[in-house]
């Protein structure tokens, strides 16, 4: 061994005092005097461990998962003060026990080596660590000097954090505190709230005979996934309800429909009212329950109109309302492709005036539950708040700007120019874990705690009917000493401007037992304050009885948008969400990145979905490189060919092409397909219409073998697999009514 060299006698001498562990002390210079009992070591697996914690015995807490606004409960198993898996909670009303990929590989955010640990101050242009002190001092000179020009940038939020943050922002003088979120379900909200009353319904799956989706991804992004797949799975059980989807390119909900109709961005709208123009002119349903003037909308909706302007054939629009009327009570609805278009409201009014039509309303859709603590309700994120922040932050409106749980110069549209505009505003500072493109562009980083690591409350972003407030608490002590959490970072910047009433609260763990020890008697149950607050830990959420809302039903206008017309750029593009990647956010845990997509297969890289006809005419194949151009700029990527997208669009789905974000986030080749995105949005609510981009596409002559699982996915003209008609089936292998 170098610099350790041992001769034979030593070794000899040291195998006979007591074999190896000898060998280790020579090899490390100690003289041979040494005994073996001088020198020999106490090893201990777990120094003082609690008295309820038995090494090698995991044991589970309870919290939540924040991968996503869903706020799915979790159970973490906990093993010599390690978390080291996470399974769902089966107590909770949102997700009832499972979780999803993006739940499980959560752990790899909470000890990814590249998480912030220390924070950093802009000194010469560079981000430097400096104390804790020292940053707050910075921040809370920069806040005093701003006369109330600063604003809150952050993703959704809720719960005793987004209170806190009120009242720091009241104190300061501050009114704007902007929710984004790139995946949203902002439009319908607003469309919603003017037809129904009720901003967000409450949508029963299990209740209905037939769903027909518009884009509404519910097994994989939209709204609250984990909640409608088990939804999902009551409603494919006992009489087997029909999916049907109707969407630009295959989602992992269309993938699971007993009827994918492809349809090109802003023409869902045009196919729904050609549904219910087939449910009224064959008598199917009674119309006089709409207005006049919107059965005047729809009589203009004929089957040659709709197929005119669709490609979606008469004989489909009539199968889809035979479906929906004959399995009644069914369910409509509308979700990220149909609403993101410049006609997305009106795309949402003709979902809602379908549903109305339908019986549907009072049945598979039912009024929102109010959360009724105002101050810890949800703040549900859009793209036109990101919209509205970059319009001040252009016009010089902030001082300062706090960013947390979001990283918009990652997912802005090239449109919005936000770059030029967030330099503009004196501070940023940015309360993050990771060095993603936002954090590293700030002049003050505060390094956060994981959500294992941290107290907080949640209220689901879509509350069930048995819905209440998620508990989140540390699973374990923090990795890094010099690290904090949201609630200690907003305590002491409040208590700095002179929140006084929170100078008896020690910490946020102090002040969040404060909170629950203030709830309703009705709500603790008879409990003492502190078996309340064990027992809340313990189940991982607090039962609330909502508000209970109604339903007042209004249709507004249902005239469709029409596509607009562009040569120079004639194909749609299709930014769509995935499950693993989401909007981005996930990009810098490898094991999502190592997870095939569940319809391409495809890891660690991007991909453009094209339909046969497509590849042929641009004389591409699968793995061929094709360069994907928009008004704002251009991309290549490689050609995944398949028949699930319509054959005039093109789908590159989002959450990678980073170009900070670590090391594994580094590591992947893949693009953004959001820098392609313009400025239009939809012309009623102003939500981004992430689906109006029109680019054109070609070739580049190059080509590579794409990095996807699994070899061919036909049957190579051997015939492997037998089919046989309904008929067949019913009478041969006693199918009986259940087969659609």
């Amino acid at each position: 061994m170098s610099g350790n060299d041992i001769n034979r006698r030593d070794f000899l001498k040291f195998m006979g005092l007591g074999g190896a562990g000898a060998v280790t002390l020579s090899g490390c210079d100690m003289p041979t005097t040494v005994t073996l009992e001088e020198g020999k070591e106490e090893v201990v697996s777990y120094l003082a461990p609690e008295e309820y914690v038995i090494p090698g015995i995991g044991v589970w807490y309870a919290s939540t998962c924040q991968q996503c606004p869903s706020g799915c409960g979790v159970h973490g198993r906990v093993r010599e003060g390690r978390v080291l898996k996470l399974e769902g909670n089966p107590d909770s009303p949102v997700n009832a026990g499972v979780l999803c990929q993006m739940g499980q590989a959560s752990l790899q955010g909470h000890y990814n080596p590249d998480r912030i640990t220390k924070p950093m101050v802009r000194k010469g242009g560079n981000l430097t660590e400096v104390s804790w002190e020292e940053a707050i001092e910075l921040v809370n000179s920069k806040v005093g000097a701003a006369n109330g020009k600063v604003a809150m940038l952050t993703g959704a939020m809720s719960g005793h954090q987004a209170e806190l943050m009120d009242t720091y922002l009241a104190k300061i003088g501050g009114k704007d505190h902007f929710v984004y979120e790139t995946i949203n379900n902002a439009v319908a909200e607003a469309v919603n709230a003017e037809m129904f009353g009720s901003a967000q319904p409450r949508y029963n799956l299990d209740k209905a005979g037939a769903v027909l989706s518009f884009g509404a991804d519910f097994l994989a992004t939209w709204v609250s996934p984990m909640h409608f797949s088990q939804q999902y799975a009551k409603f494919r059980t006992g009489n087997r309800g029909v999916l049907i989807a109707v969407e630009p390119n295959m989602s992992l909900t269309g993938a699971n429909a007993d009827m994918w109709v492809p349809a090109k961005p802003g023409t869902e709208g045009v196919i729904a009212l050609g549904v219910a123009n087939v449910l009224i002119s064959k008598k199917m349903v009674d119309g006089s329950v709409l207005p006049v003037d919107a059965l005047a909308t729809i009589s203009q909706y004929g089957v040659d109109k709709v197929t005119a302007e669709t490609g979606v054939g008469g004989d489909v629009l009539v199968r889809i309302a035979t479906y929906l009327k004959e399995r009644s009570p069914s369910l409509v609805l509308a979700g990220a492709s149909a609403q993101s278009n410049t006609g997305g409201s009106q795309v949402v009014a003709a979902v809602n005036a379908l549903n109305i039509l339908l019986g549907n309303v009072g049945k598979t859709i039912g009024a929102e539950d109010a959360f009724p603590v105002k101050s810890l309700a949800p703040r549900r994120g859009s793209s036109a708040a990101l919209a509205a922040f970059a319009k001040g932050a252009d016009a010089g409106d902030y001082e300062v700007a706090f960013i947390y749980n979001t990283n918009p110069l990652y997912s802005a549209p090239a449109g919005l120019e936000l770059n030029g505009k967030l330099a503009k505003v004196g501070l940023k500072v940015a309360l993050s874990m990771f060095p993603d493109e936002t954090t590293l562009a700030a002049d003050v980083v505060l390094p956060l705690a994981s959500p294992y690591e941290d107290w907080g409350t949640q209220v689901p972003g879509y509350l069930p009917s048995e819905g209440g407030l998620n508990v989140q608490q540390p699973l374990m002590r923090p990795l890094y000493s010099t690290v904090k959490g949201l609630g200690d970072v907003l305590l002491v910047l409040a208590k700095a401007a002179g929140a006084e009433e929170l100078n008896q609260y020690a910490d946020f763990y102090a002040y969040l037992q404060a909170g629950f020890a203030a709830m309703p008697a009705s709500i603790k149950g008879g409990m003492s304050d502190a078996e309340f607050w064990s027992k809340s830990r313990q189940k991982g959420f607090v039962a609330v009885a909502n508000s209970q809302g109604s339903l007042n039903v209004k249709v507004g206008d249902l005239a469709q948008v029409a596509d607009k017309a562009g040569s120079d750029f004639p194909m749609h593009l299709a930014p769509a969400a995935r499950a693993g990647m989401y909007d981005g956010r996930n990009a810098n845990l490898p094991w999502l990145q190592e997870q095939p997509d569940p319809i391409t297969k495809v890891f660690w890289d991007s991909w453009a979905e094209l339909h046969p006809s497509t590849a042929a005419k641009l004389g591409v194949k699968e793995g061929d490189f094709i360069r994907v151009e928009s008004a704002q700029g251009s991309l290549e990527v490689q050609v995944y060919v398949y028949k699930g997208v319509h054959p005039d669009v093109v789908a590159v789905p989002m959450g990678r092409g980073h170009d900070e974000y670590g090391r594994f986030a580094s590591r992947e080749k893949g693009v953004n397909p959001l820098k392609l995105i313009g400025g239009d949005v939809d012309a009623k609510s102003g939500e981004l219409a992430l689906y109006s981009t029109k680019v054109r596409v070609s070739k580049t002559g190059r080509s590579a073998e794409m990095p996807r699982l699994g070899g061919s996915e036909s049957q190579v003209g051997r015939r492997l697999v037998s089919t046989v008609s309904a008929d067949v089936y019913r009478r041969t292998e006693g199918g009986g009514n259940n087969v659609a």
